[in-house]
């Protein structure tokens, strides 16, 4: 009955079982164990697999910017001011699924891209579905697409994901095209979808970066008043790095 079973598993697409099963084979101690606990390690090998082609699909969906990024390299210097109990409360994803937002400001190279990424990273390894842009590429791209068609298109997979990521908000004053297309974003999202944006600039002056004040007045109230916030401090991480070593694990 061996080979019928390995060619069933084989058809069945339950390849990470078909491989369990020939390891277990070729291990005569495998004979001392129950039925139950060889079963289980069959269905843990196929369950693990399948877990970490998903995981693999959702990371390489997100387009993180630090793919690589986890929460457990982070640094919590205390030059940073990067609170470790808020990391650890939002590390469970909970406030993805209440349709929290998160603002991560601070200089450049503060490890802010760094730590959206970890917490997308953290999301996915939750079976949540994330999206990462540059504020100015996805304008930019919105933009065109109200021009060639894709605007819709392009604006529905804004809403999609369960995490969307915007990161450098801020990096120039938007217009007043580009104010309404952030608006359509963010609106498109609220009380039901979280965001997270980073930005080198402080809240408190974001207003300032839209021509449009009442867009401002607008995209701010969705977004501030239910999102937790981290603001980074100390020097860059980026200076004199040795060649190959990642910012956060210094």
């Amino acid at each position: 009955m061996i080979y019928p079973t390995l060619e069933k598993l084989a058809t069945l697409r339950l390849s990470a079982m078909e491989q369990e099963y020939r390891r277990q084979l070729e291990l005569p101690a495998m004979s001392e164990l129950s039925f139950d606990d060889r079963m289980a390690m069959l269905v843990d090998a196929e369950w693990l697999a399948r877990f970490n082609k998903k995981l693999k699909r959702l990371i390489k969906a997100a387009h993180l910017r630090e793919p690589k990024a986890c929460l457990e390299d982070l640094d919590f210097h205390p030059a940073r001011q990067l609170d470790k109990g808020k990391v650890a409360r939002l590390s469970d994803g909970k406030w993805i699924r209440e349709g929290r937002n998160l603002l991560i400001t601070g200089s450049c190279g503060t490890g802010k891209t760094y730590l959206a990424s970890a917490l997308g990273n953290a999301a996915c390894r939750q079976g949540l579905k994330v999206r990462s842009f540059r504020v100015t590429r996805l304008l930019t791209d919105l933009q065109i697409g109200r021009g060639d068609g894709s605007w819709n298109r392009l604006m529905a997979e804004m809403k999609k994901p369960d995490l969307l990521i915007l990161d450098d908000f801020g990096i120039s004053p938007l217009g007043a095209l580009h104010c309404r297309d952030f608006l359509e974003v963010i609106d498109d999202r609220y009380g039901s979808k979280s965001t997270l944006i980073t930005a080198q600039v402080p809240v408190s002056e974001w207003h300032g970066l839209f021509e449009d004040a009442t867009i401002a007045d607008a995209v701010l109230d969705r977004l501030v008043h239910n999102a937790y916030r981290f603001e980074l401090q100390g020097p860059s991480k980026r200076r004199a790095l040795p060649e190959g070593v990642a910012a956060e694990t210094l």
